[in-house]
């Protein structure tokens, strides 16, 4: 069989891959690196760094890009076979890399490499790479090392449940709604709506499949009148609690999305419970990280961080938190007055804030979402991050080709002008658009990082994934009108566009500490939050905007009202996260795995939150950033980058030329010192080597518009 996760073209095979492929091509490649390990581990091999690269990593690169590339397509394209093939496939490469890192022979042979034989990047890569040994168990034996490896095939199995049961629950509801419940929903939302349940009853599917309304019948139609299927996808949910009239509509799309993937939801989906994954998740992290000697898995978690100690993590969030509640409780009586007085709501309920959120905002900077929305059309809003980017960090992108897993999916390369011509610096796939049997969310993956290559001497160029879950373009009256994005999925488009910048502008030529490789956790979301910045300047803003229907750029008078409405409700945002991050240290380090964490997120909630939900909702049971991500012990990242990143961009807002753009030698030096480092050293020492000094908070704060008159 011609398998093409076996092929060494210079790109995935995305579309000729195939659920039979994956498991023939995973026995080969481990096949493969199993005589490698074999090989480097001999008595005869020297302990030299490019000898154990040139034959080691060879092998592991391969797999690891095959494996990767499933791993996408298990993400992006999920299909029950592909999923068979991956869970099938799965425990074989996580007991074939949890050997690999806890290898006593290789470890020894990277002991014994003489570090001064090393450059600066290799030195870096070797530290990781002897620290990282002994967190895989390197130095564990006997029964405790066989345990270790238990818990890792375990551990991978279980966080694989966790994100399948997130996706098969949302994936499952839906509700059929009747023109009068969508009262107030943005035409593009009622208009996609109607095109899914129509693509519903083209299949043969009938309303009453789904969680639809009980008078809903087979044709698609109740009492006559068509139906329209809503869904939980964040296009679609987001809308419908912002601009709804129908608070009985609200309150179920609401109960349906907190409750998803729980024991709270409808009886039809006991089956996506992740209850008692949750639990077993807990209880083998802290039996990790005590056969590692930690008391924690919030202290294991910190060790290849820049935080030091969940003592100090902890102090940084409540710190920050006692500067926000003050703002945060003011929002709250902010939306409780204009509910009582506007909206006739005395008391509002869970399921209302973000309506009165939407209308209290109108109403005070006059403008809504869904007139800004009009003007932020997918084509255009790319073009205008492309030019910021080609701009500030002197590079081009332009569309190029590959083969690609997904029709909404394009691929572009980015190029550096030299004395010689054109040079090739990185490529990324882009696959903008939610659907079913793709994960929700956004995020940035390597599927190629940059490495000179020691088996053959050439520099191999990155390759990033950029995936966000934006809605689609509708069809009005016969014509296919662009994709229309809110101003927050702008954002997300930059901030995800940053990690790839991160991993392709790398000038690193050591695999593993290249681009985001080797980068801590808690400074990995600088480059990506530093980016979002640009989404509030104006002379970046209006190159990227064009009328759905007119062409119009966006009108100032519009934008200086988003300006104005930049920080509404910054306060119970940043407690929010604060909320999410706090529950997640506190969780993997003072609280015992089969206790009920409810009571424990609960003490969170009245310590820090400014609105609690009702005793119902099971959010955590979606939480994937931690129990399906790598942000175990450590959300808190998000935060702690924010800071790095606010003081980052404070230097451009300290350059700016009169003519407000980013000045071009600030962005040099940042690219230099920040992006092209990648992790061939210390976060914090590339963030010193660009502001010339330690981070603080100020520019945080400020930014967010939390300082005191």
């Amino acid at each position: 069989m011609n398998n093409p996760l076996l092929d060494s073209a210079d790109l995935p095979l995305f579309d000729q891959i195939q659920p039979t492929h994956v498991g023939p091509a995973v026995d080969a490649l481990l096949a493969q690196a199993e005589v490698a390990l074999a090989s480097v581990t001999a008595d005869d091999f020297p302990a030299q760094w490019t000898a154990i690269a040139k034959v080691l990593d060879v092998a592991t690169e391969k797999l690891g890009r095959a494996w990767g590339a499933v791993s996408h397509l298990n993400a992006v394209a999920d299909t029950p076979e592909l999923r068979a093939a991956y869970n099938e496939a799965l425990p074989k490469i996580t007991e074939y890399f949890t050997r690999l890192g806890a290898n006593e022979q290789l470890y020894a042979k990277y002991k014994n490499i003489d570090v001064a034989t090393l450059n600066a990047e290799q030195k870096q890569a070797h530290k990781n790479a002897v620290r990282n040994f002994v967190l895989g168990g390197a130095e564990l034996v006997g029964a405790a090392r066989e345990r270790f490896a238990a818990i890792q095939e375990r551990q991978a199995e279980l966080s694989q449940k966790f994100s399948e049961n997130a996706l098969d629950a949302t994936d499952a509801f839906a509700y059929y709604a009747t023109l009068d419940e969508l009262d107030g929903v943005p035409q593009d939302v009622v208009q996609t709506a109607l095109a899914a349940a129509k693509a519903g009853a083209d299949r043969g599917q009938s309303p009453s499949d789904a969680n639809a309304t009980a008078n809903a019948t087979a044709n698609g139609k109740a009492n006559g009148k068509a139906l329209y299927k809503l869904s939980l996808k964040m296009p679609c949910y987001l809308p419908i609690m912002q601009f709804a009239k129908s608070s009985e509509l609200r309150e179920t799309l609401y109960r349906a999305h907190v409750t998803r993937a729980s024991d709270q939801a409808a009886p039809d989906a006991a089956k996506f419970d992740n209850s008692a994954l949750i639990h077993e998740i807990l209880a083998l992290r802290l039996e990790e990280a005590q056969l590692l000697g930690y008391a924690n898995f919030g202290e294991l978690s910190l060790v290849p961080k820049m935080a030091h100690s969940p003592t100090q993590v902890i102090s940084f969030l409540r710190d920050l938190a006692a500067k926000a509640k003050p703002f945060a409780e003011k929002d709250l009586a902010d939306l409780r007055e204009f509910a009582a007085q506007h909206l006739g709501l005395a008391d509002p309920q869970p399921w209302d804030w973000s309506f009165v959120s939407e209308k209290l905002k109108e109403a005070r900077y006059a403008f809504s979402e869904q007139d800004v929305k009009q003007y932020f059309t997918a084509p255009k809003v790319l073009a205008g991050l492309f030019k910021i980017v080609e701009t500030l960090f002197e590079v081009s992108i332009r569309q190029d080709s590959a083969p690609v897993w997904n029709p909404g999916a394009a691929f572009y390369r980015i190029e550096r002008q030299t004395e010689r011509g054109p040079a090739l610096v990185g490529q990324f796939y882009l696959d903008p658009t939610a659907r079913n049997g793709k994960l929700g969310g956004a995020w940035m993956d390597d599927a190629r990082s940059r490495w000179l290559r020691p088996d053959n001497g050439v520099l191999q160029t990155p390759v990033a994934h950029l995936v966000c879950n934006f809605a689609d373009g509708v069809e009005v009256d016969g014509v296919k009108k662009p994709a229309l994005l809110t101003h927050d999925d702008v954002t997300t488009l930059f901030h995800e566009f940053g990690h790839g910048l991160h991993h392709m502008l790398t000038l690193v030529n050591e695999r593993d500490v290249s681009g985001i490789s080797g980068v801590e956790w808690d400074a990995v979301e600088l480059p990506s939050q530093f980016m979002e910045n640009f989404c509030w300047e104006w002379d970046v803003l209006r190159h990227m905007t064009s009328h759905v229907d007119t062409g119009a750029p966006l009108p100032r008078g519009l934008f200086d009202k988003m300006l104005a409405a930049k920080n509404f409700q910054s306060g119970m945002q940043t407690v929010r996260q604060i909320e999410l991050s706090l529950f997640d240290m506190l969780l993997h380090t003072a609280h015992a795995p089969d206790d009920d964490f409810m009571p424990l997120l609960n003490a969170v909630r009245h310590e820090v939150a400014v609105i609690q939900p009702p005793p119902w909702s099971r959010s955590v049971h979606t939480f994937s950033h931690i129990f399906a991500g790598g942000y175990a012990a450590g959300y808190y990242s998000y935060k702690w980058a924010e800071v790095l990143s606010a003081d980052a961009y404070a230097a451009f807002e300290e350059t700016a030329g009169n003519n407000g753009l980013p000045n071009i030698e600030t962005g040099r030096k940042y690219r230099h010192a920040i992006l092209e480092a990648g992790g061939s050293r210390p976060a914090i020492e590339s963030f010193k080597a660009f502001r010339g000094r330690e981070p603080t908070l100020d520019a945080l704060l400020r930014h967010q518009g939390m300082v005191s008159a």
